[in-house]
């Protein structure tokens, strides 16, 4: 089958190529790819950051969203059966969206939305679990409280302002000029322009802040959040507690450890607290926001289709750092 793979961990890395069809094991399901979201994330394994956590030994398939139609299914499968029309993210030892058929753990996949096409159903499933597992299952965000979510018009920030708002927070955002009624269309509270404004200087007593910008943002995010507040990042650094949750090794435990000590002693002096998060699979969390979706309350934002041939454009493209939501790669 047809696939784009990397070959070396590089910015030139990712080429197409044949390769065999995946095996199945007893809980999967053969699923044939109908579109793959592409996410930054994808450049970052491609360039090899994430080598010493994620051990993927080149060549392997890249890609982390998809959906599509079962096509097989093994023998211990219970919950879907062929013909099914589903989306997942799989596990992270299991990923390989960007080619023709992904075998998936059952655990990891969910019905697609009714509401959704395939291209639009294959731009959630990695920021749609970013969004979740960060409000709901770390920050446990509640009516009333208020919420920071950074580049409110990416991928990750426009499904976690409109889930937000579902969990009747008061949200505040950062984008561009261009984008400012944009974000408040998708039910953003405060907008801030960072061409204009320094969010730290405008921002203040917030209860949580979504953060994938990393840096000097991060930091400066301490500075918005009330005592006992929290800061959830997911572009680094790693810290104890992701060290902790991934099994890692006495190595790279103090080397995580290390990486987040500046950030973790920042927010200590300030009384908030600094979390890492590297969303995890769940097909039934999936399912949660599948709810949500065919009730009209969160829908995805799809900003460029490319055919499946042009998935090194399309990569591309999303590294410029300019899309608006996600970008999709279809094999229709």
């Amino acid at each position: 089958m047809k696939a784009f793979i990397v070959e070396r961990y590089r910015k030139d890395g990712l080429r197409a190529a044949e390769v065999p069809e995946p095996e199945l094991g007893d809980g999967d399901v053969l699923v044939r790819v109908r579109a793959a979201g592409v996410n930054p994330l994808d450049s970052k394994i491609r360039n090899g950051e994430f080598k010493l956590i994620l051990r993927y030994r080149p060549p392997f398939v890249l890609g982390h969203d998809v959906a599509g139609v079962v096509t097989r299914v093994g023998p211990a499968v219970r919950r879907f059966t062929v013909g099914d029309e589903v989306y997942a993210r799989p596990g992270k030892d299991r990923i390989g969206t960007f080619a023709e058929l992904i075998a998936i753990d059952q655990d990891d996949v969910a019905l697609k939305p009714a509401a959704l096409s395939m291209q639009e159903a294959a731009a959630v499933p990695l920021v749609g679990l970013t969004a979740w597992q960060a409000l709901v299952e770390r920050a446990n965000v509640t009516a009333g409280q208020k919420v920071l979510i950074h580049a409110g018009s990416g991928g990750v920030g426009t499904i976690a302002i409109q889930l937000a708002k579902q969990l009747r927070a008061t949200v505040a955002t950062t984008t561009s000029t261009a984008n400012v009624d944009w974000v408040k269309s998708l039910g953003a509270d405060v907008v801030v322009d960072y061409k204009q404004e320094d969010f730290a200087t405008v921002l203040s007593d917030y209860d949580v802040v979504l953060d994938s910008l990393g840096g000097e943002t991060l930091e400066k995010s301490l500075t918005v959040v009330k005592p006992g507040g929290l800061v959830i990042g997911i572009s680094g650094p790693p810290d104890p507690d992701f060290a902790k949750e991934i099994g890692a090794s006495t190595f790279l435990r103090m080397a995580m450890t290390l990486l987040s000590r500046r950030i973790r002693r920042q927010a200590k002096r300030r009384g908030v607290r600094y979390s890492f998060l590297f969303m995890r699979a769940s097909g039934t969390q999936l399912r949660e926001l599948t709810t949500l979706i065919d009730a009209g309350h969160l829908r995805p934002v799809v900003d460029r289709v490319f055919p499946f041939d042009a998935t090194l454009e399309a990569v591309a493209y999303v590294d410029q750092g300019r899309a608006k939501g996600k970008v999709v790669v279809t094999l229709d």
